[in-house]
């Protein structure tokens, strides 16, 4: 199988500029490794956003000076792009944030979107968890985030480099997000560790149905078989059945095993649970590596408007 976020054409990161060091760093890297052309973009939050977010207790700002240090800030970055050999051009654009990544995506035809996650917040955790999981039911192409805590493919040492990839094991849905990871351990030159964690909820209707003895060893079937089905035997892979808290066990053996990257996928529906759950922002922001997110999105984006309210209680 071949992916496209080891090659992409284009690489879209958008930014809101307190994350630039850390951010575009990471999608200069990225656009190096790969040729692609890069597009930073930058969006300012007009009117009735803006509103929003003075009543939250953040300040207005005058848009147009905004424009012009944003302007300012993002050429100096396009330069340092050009200098390591990228194609790289900067776009300032005013509005929702949401919409106007979703718009650039596919005015840019984008590969790999790039996003940076605030401090942790309550509001940072409010503004992109709405911006980042509403980008995410609305396209199909896979999504790396860089947290407060992400350290950017940090040297291991004598320790092979790790891709920790958390599935869900759902079927034909699985494939994509696994095939995705293994590929990308294959170009980083590292072992995959492929995990599944089942939470007690899960643990209780298997011990419901008799099924308590041997699940362990069913998921690590299911793991391996998965791996087998996505590779092609040339990268080592470590399969790990878990219990308990999904977002804490799948940090956990990611800090444990010092990864480079966590890879997350699921289908329409585990993404909904998972979101709902909050796992999949606990994991980006909390993440001490890059984390890569696909998943297949709504047939219909604008069910997100009827979700939203419930998912963020």
């Amino acid at each position: 199988m071949s992916n496209p976020v080891f090659h992409p054409a284009v690489i879209l990161a958008a930014t809101n500029l307190n994350d630039r060091d850390q951010l575009l760093p990471l999608a200069i890297r990225q656009a190096t490794k790969s040729g692609a052309r890069l597009v930073f973009l930058h969006v300012l939050v007009t009117s009735g956003a803006m509103v929003q977010m003075e009543s939250a207790g953040l300040y207005t700002h005058n848009l147009s000076s905004a424009r012009g240090e944003a302007s300012e800030t993002l050429k100096t970055w396009c330069e340092e792009a050009q200098r390591q050999g990228c194609s790289c051009e900067s776009v300032i654009r005013e509005g929702d944030i949401a919409q106007q990544v979703s718009a650039a995506i596919r005015e840019f035809h984008a590969d790999l979107l790039v996003l940076g996650i605030p401090h942790r917040t309550k509001l940072g955790k409010l503004l992109f968890g709405c911006v980042a999981e509403e980008v995410l039911r609305s396209v199909n192409l896979p999504v790396m985030t860089v947290g407060p805590e992400a350290h950017l493919l940090a040297e291991t040492g004598d320790r092979k480099p790790a891709v920790v990839h958390a599935t869900s094991l759902r079927g034909e849905a699985s494939l994509p997000s696994a095939a995705l990871a293994y590929q990308m351990a294959s170009t980083l030159g590292a072992k995959l560790i492929l995990l599944h964690v089942l939470s007690p909820i899960e643990d209780s209707k298997m011990m419901q149905k008799g099924l308590s003895i041997g699940t362990d060893a069913e998921v690590l079937y299911e793991l391996r078989s998965l791996a087998a089905e996505v590779g092609d035997g040339a990268v080592e892979v470590e399969t790990y059945a878990l219990h308990g808290s999904p977002s804490i066990e799948i940090l956990a053996k990611a800090s444990e095993s010092g990864a480079n990257l966590i890879v997350l996928g699921a289908h329409r529906a585990a993404f909904e649970e998972l979101a709902r759950k909050r796992i999949v922002y606990d994991v980006w922001a909390h993440a001490r590596c890059p984390v890569l997110t696909l998943h297949q999105p709504a047939e219909n984006p604008a069910e997100f408007k009827e979700e939203h309210a419930e998912i963020h209680q």
